[in-house]
């Protein structure tokens, strides 16, 4: 099997999503006045999470569009009703917070550099083409990758099959050789493993390690165990240490 094609998920993959999140919400909360509404700044950044997860689900079973369930999480954390305006305003502030502790993982840019010749590169988000086009020109990265889409745009979230597909189209070439990386066991590793590329689920920081893992995904602690298992062109690597 030859991989000529790494395509890449970004949240919590390849930017630090979970620390800006929860950097950024404090920080708004803060500005708001909103942390007197909470015993501690954890229990109200685990509800904005909360929210978060359980109005994305309805946005990627197609309940919802991308930009309802922004505003929705915002009236739901709130509890109040909100025009879009106002909802949207709210946000806008938050992501003003957030942006400024945007960060990529510090394994990216060493691999994203290792496989630059070697492999080509492309991204899969369930997220939108507007979010992540921005995100990732922020972090420097964007010129990295041939392509970027996105569920929105797609009208496809992992772990469908067709997503993982629609990749390997904008590539042309066909799932076994094309690798993905993505953070999620089962949204990334196990769809892309059932969607026929090879799967490289990345568990930083051990943070599935008391799961039982999917069957098929390569389970790696961190990006620089990724080239040995991309193949011998790749210039650097550690063979992995949990796989």
């Amino acid at each position: 099997m030859s991989i000529q094609a790494v395509v890449w998920d970004v949240d919590d993959t390849l930017f630090d999503y979970t620390t800006a999140d929860r950097l950024g919400m404090r920080a708004h909360l803060m500005t708001e006045g909103l942390l007197d509404d909470y015993d501690t700044v954890d229990q109200a950044l685990a509800r904005w999470r909360e929210i978060t997860d359980l109005q994305w689900a309805r946005f990627a079973a197609g309940e919802a569009t991308f930009e309802a369930q922004r505003r929705d999480r915002v009236r739901v954390f709130l509890g109040r009703e909100l025009t879009d305006a106002e909802a949207d305003a709210w946000f806008q502030r938050y992501r003003a917070h957030y942006e400024e502790v945007w960060t990529l993982f510090p394994d990216v840019l060493p691999v994203l550099d290792a496989l630059a010749t070697s492999h080509r590169h492309a991204v899969l988000s369930n997220s939108s083409i507007h979010v992540q086009d921005h995100k990732l020109r922020v972090l420097g990265v964007h010129d990295r990758f041939e392509s970027i889409l996105c569920a929105a745009e797609l009208g496809l979230s992992k772990p469908e099959a067709g997503a993982f597909l629609a990749a390997c189209t904008a590539l042309d070439l066909p799932p076994h050789q094309v690798a993905y990386v993505g953070d999620h066991p089962e949204i990334d590793g196990r769809g892309a493993a059932d969607a026929g590329l090879l799967s490289v689920w990345i568990d930083r920081g051990g943070m599935y390690a008391t799961i039982e893992p999917p069957v098929g995904p390569h389970r790696i602690a961190s990006l620089a165990e990724l080239p040995s298992l991309l193949g011998p062109d790749s210039r650097f690597g550690a063979p992995s240490t949990f796989r």
